[in-house]
C-alpha cells in the first residue's frame, strides 16, 4: 500500500531513539524527507545518519531540549526553512520519571508538564502556520496507555499525558477548517529504553528480578510478547499519512491488547 507519504515534510521530537525514533524511521522508508531532535546533538546525527543508511531517505538531526520553549521554537523553526516548509508534525517526548504522589517533589510537577504537555502546545503552535499551507497536514502526539489506564507508580504520566489526549481533541476540531489532522498514538508494553528502566525500578521496589518483573508483564499482554518500535512507527507512519486522510480527534492504542478497558 503507498501511503503518499513520499516527499512530504517531517519533523520529528526527541527521536534519537525509542519511539520517536521508530516514527521518524518508519516515515523516511516511506520516502518522506525528516528532520529529527534529541537533546544530545551527536545522537541526533548518529540516529539521523543510521535511519537515512537503513531507509535511504533524506534525514537530518539537530540538538534541542523540548521541554525549553526557546530550544523547541528555535528547533521547529529551523526545520521548517530546512524542509521549506511542515507537512507532518510528530509530538514526541521521554516519559516523566516515575514515583508516586508522596514521592513526588513539588519541582518535578513543573518539570514534567513542560516536558509532557508544554512540548506539545509549543510545537503545534510554532509548526500550525506551516502546516496550514500543506495540503495534506498532519499532527501526530505519542502518548501512553496511561491515557485510558492509569499505570502504578507513574503518577506525572497518569495526570499529564490524558491532557495531552484533550488537546489533541480539541485541536482536531478547531484546526479542521484547515485541514490539520489531529491524532494520538499510545503504545502499551513496547520494548523500549524507557521500559527496560521501569522494569527494573519495579524490580528494585519489589524486590524480585528484573527477569521475573518482565515475566509477570508479558503475562498480561494477550499477544504475550513486548511489541516491537517498528510495529509502532509503521502505525504512526499511517496516521501521518493521506491513507488515514479521514481519520482525525482519535487515540490508538498499540498495545498487544494489553488495555481491557472498552
Amino acid at each position: 500500500m503507498d501511503l503518499g507519504l513520499n516527499g512530504k515534510r517531517a519533523v520529528v521530537l526527541a527521536a534519537s531513539s525509542g519511539l520517536g525514533r521508530a516514527t521518524a524511521t518508519e516515515l523516511a522508508r516511506e520516502g518522506a524527507r525528516v528532520v529529527l531532535c534529541s537533546r544530545d546533538e551527536a545522537r541526533a546525527q548518529e540516529a539521523a545518519a543510521a535511519i537515512a543508511a537503513e531507509t535511504g531517505g533524506d534525514v537530518q538531526g539537530r540538538q534541542a531540549d523540548v521541554s525549553d520553549a526557546s530550544s523547541l521554537t528555535a528547533f521547529v523553526e529551523d526545520a521548517a526553512a530546512t524542509l521549506g516548509g511542515v507537512d507532518i508534525l510528530v509530538c514526541n517526548a521521554g516519559g516523566p520519571p516515575p514515583g508516586n504522589f508522596q514521592s513526588t517533589a513539588e519541582d518535578a510537577w513543573d518539570k514534567a508538564y513542560q516536558l509532557t504537555l508544554q512540548s506539545v502546545v509549543r510545537s503545534v503552535r510554532v509548526a500550525l502556520p506551516h502546516l496550514q499551507r500543506s495540503d495534506a497536514p498532519a499532527v501526530l502526539m505519542t502518548a501512553s496507555s496511561s491515557v485510558v489506564q492509569g499505570i502504578p507508580n507513574l503518577l506525572l504520566s497518569n495526570v499529564f499525558r490524558p491532557a495531552v489526549r484533550a488537546l489533541a481533541k480539541h485541536l482536531a476540531e478547531e484546526l479542521a477548517p484547515d485541514g490539520v489532522r489531529v491524532n494520538v498514538l499510545s503504545p502499551g508494553r513496547v520494548h523500549t529504553p524507557r521500559v527496560d528502566q521501569l522494569d527494573q525500578a519495579k524490580a528494585e521496589r519489589s524486590g524480585q528480578s528484573f527477569e521475573a518483573v518482565r515475566a509477570d508483564a508479558v503475562a498480561k499482554i494477550p499477544l504475550g510478547r513486548l511489541g516491537e518500535p517498528a510495529e509502532f512507527g509503521r502505525v504512526g507512519a499511517f496516521l501521518c499519512s493521506p491513507a488515514a486522510s479521514y481519520v482525525t480527534g482519535e487515540h490508538l492504542l498499540v498495545d498487544g491488547g494489553l488495555v481491557r478497558g472498552m
